[in-house]
């Protein structure tokens, strides 16, 4: 599957948005920003789990003052999140972020506004409007009666033609809702209008479980239309979550193919060894070995379909009364016990990672 909707294309550090640009998968560290050790380590773990962008909360000077210790620290593009005060957005610049998530109707009168956006302007870096259903304008609530796809879409037009209107351009937008069905109709509405990059997501999409799902009939649905260019899964809990979800949607829709593809048998009573346990280990295990082309993993519990589904994959585990069978493309390599399961299955990723 390819994006199909033939976006404007902007550069946020490294990184190519929209204009048939590879879809980047965000995240959001969860740290105080001021807390420079402990925000630089979540960055480097989103990093180490495949993210491609990782966006920070700047809510007074202190975060925005640090922003370039953080920056010195970390090779990740870097996006400031601001609202109200264009002071920290002038600091966020001047220290060196690679992108802006501000949206300018809220930050002041019109020479704020032209301060940043000049200062934005002259160093490269592009502005993410970001409307979402819980802090939409009370003109535009009292218009639509509630945050409706359509009241999404005016206040993203609304600010769009503020930037516009100075000769900015280098703009992505999202308009997030908890609601999927609301999201799905803004984001649809937003595509059929401009040409603009678009960042998807649920916002406040819930838990792992919960979030997972909504988030990936959300964010799947607009992707398999062709719409989005850059995405985040919002989920409460630690945010390498919010990218293993992230990265697992694009591959179910062929969007990216470079990493580890697990496979697993959901289990049933012909199970005869510790799947679960084994599974979520190898996983958490195999996190930190870099793949760079597609390798696909299959772990099966099942002496009935195991063998056949193991032998389809890259590296397949059949496993059963203790015991395991290893195949690799297609052919049966060794029999071992379960024990040795997860050692044995983490040696060859790391094999095929130094080939790859």
């Amino acid at each position: 599957m390819k994006n199909v909707r033939n976006s404007r294309q902007i550069t946020l550090g490294g990184v190519k948005i929209g204009g048939g640009a590879p879809i980047s998968v965000q995240s959001m560290t969860k740290t105080q920003t001021s807390d420079v050790p402990s925000t630089v380590a979540q960055i480097k773990a989103l990093e180490e789990s495949g993210c491609d962008i990782v966006r920070l909360a700047v809510p007074d000077m202190d975060a925005a003052t640090s922003l370039g210790e953080i920056k010195s620290q970390t090779s990740v593009p870097l996006v400031a999140d601001i609202h109200f005060n264009h002071r920290l957005a002038l600091e966020s610049i001047n220290q060196g972020v690679d992108g802006l998530r501000i949206n300018p109707g809220n930050i002041g009168d019109k020479s704020k506004i032209e301060a940043v956006v000049d200062a934005a302007g002259s160093r490269g870096i592009p502005i993410r409007i970001g409307v979402n259903s819980g802090s939409l304008e009370k003109d535009i609530l009292a218009r639509h009666g509630s945050p409706t796809a359509a009241a999404l879409a005016e206040s993203a037009f609304k600010h769009v033609e503020i930037l516009e209107a100075l000769g900015f351009r280098d703009i992505k937008i999202s308009v997030k809702s908890t609601n999927v069905i609301t999201m799905l109709n803004a984001y649809r509405l937003i595509a059929e209008r401009c040409a603009y990059p678009l960042h998807l997501g649920v916002t406040e999409a819930g838990t792992l479980k919960v979030g997972t799902v909504k988030s990936s009939i959300g964010i799947g649905a607009l992707l398999a239309e062709g719409i989005g260019d850059t995405i985040r899964v919002s989920l409460t809990g630690e945010p390498v979550e919010e990218v293993r979800v992230g990265i697992d949607i694009l591959r179910s829709l062929g969007l990216r193919t470079a990493g580890v593809e697990f496979i697993a048998c959901p289990g049933c009573g012909r199970l005869e060894i510790d799947l679960v346990k084994l599974v979520d280990e190898i996983e958490r295990r195999a996190g930190g070995i870099e793949v760079k082309r597609p390798l696909k993993v299959a772990i099966l519990g099942c002496v009935v379909n195991g063998p056949g589904e193991a032998s389809e994959a890259d590296i397949g585990i059949a496993g059963g009364r203790a015991k395991g069978i290893l195949y690799k493309r297609g052919k049966m390599i060794k029999s071992f016990k379960e024990a040795e399961l997860v050692d044995l299955l983490l040696d060859e990723i790391r094999k095929e990672a130094l080939v790859s």
